[in-house]
């Protein structure tokens, strides 16, 4: 039976981004989701994937861009059915990792200062010292995916779902990729994530991995190479 492929996207972003991976997926006969990540708390979002994952049957493979990379690594744990786990540009953490942290991983440096680049709303129960925090849009374009013609940009920019600070601090729990096949695309113009440091969650992950000339948003810019790394995944654990 042919894993069904379930794509998580990021902070910043949108279901919608995987759109030319899903034509491509499902041309070849594949079977796709790609549910709205809540983007409220790593370990609160990976219920939910982990809820809705349970809902398919048979063998399921995990797609996380981004941020959805930290949800992907917390749902497959206890979700008996996830065979691999595929990461786009996205952050595969280890136990008691948190996001903003690892963006310094591969480097000796600190990690970058997201306070220079994102703007932060109140939301309803947030609770103290969490908000909601967007990409600003000033930077959007040039920042989140530069290799998109400028006005994709700036329509992406003004209709970005937020993420709440509190997924940039929290750490990660056990990581499913020690027990599971993973594949992972870096993004070697990725200026959201350093390359640098995707290239060290790859490796540590002990990834199969594949290094392109993309933007953070791979999924858009280069569509056809994110849905073959996909299907090396399907091939591999079918």
């Amino acid at each position: 039976m042919s894993p069904t492929v379930v794509l998580i996207h990021g902070a910043f972003a949108d279901a919608s981004g995987w759109g030319g991976v899903i034509s491509r997926l499902t041309a070849a006969g594949h079977t796709v989701y790609a549910p709205a990540n809540p983007l409220r708390s790593v370990s609160g979002d990976a219920a939910y994937v982990r809820s809705f994952v349970s809902t398919i049957e048979g063998p399921v493979i995990l797609v996380g861009h981004s941020y959805g990379g930290a949800v992907i690594t917390n749902a497959a744990v206890g979700a008996d059915n996830v065979r691999a786990l595929v990461y786009v540009a996205a952050f595969a953490l280890d136990e008691g990792e948190a996001a903003g942290p690892a963006t310094a991983l591969g480097s000796d440096g600190p990690p970058p200062d997201l306070t220079q680049v994102i703007v932060v709303r109140p939301f309803p129960d947030a609770g103290e010292g969490n908000a909601d925090a967007y990409l600003d849009p000033a930077i959007f374009p040039q920042t989140f995916c530069q290799d998109l013609p400028p006005e994709e940009g700036a329509i992406m920019a003004v209709s970005q779902r937020p993420a709440a600070l509190a997924t940039l601090g929290e750490p990660s729990g056990p990581p499913a990729w020690r027990t599971l096949p993973s594949w992972y695309l870096v993004a070697s113009q990725d200026r959201v994530i350093p390359p640098a440091a995707e290239r060290a969650m790859a490796a540590r992950a002990g990834s199969t991995t594949v290094e392109i000339d993309s933007s953070h948003v791979a999924m858009i810019s280069h569509p056809d190479e994110v849905a073959d790394l996909i299907q090396q995944a399907i091939a591999a654990v079918s």
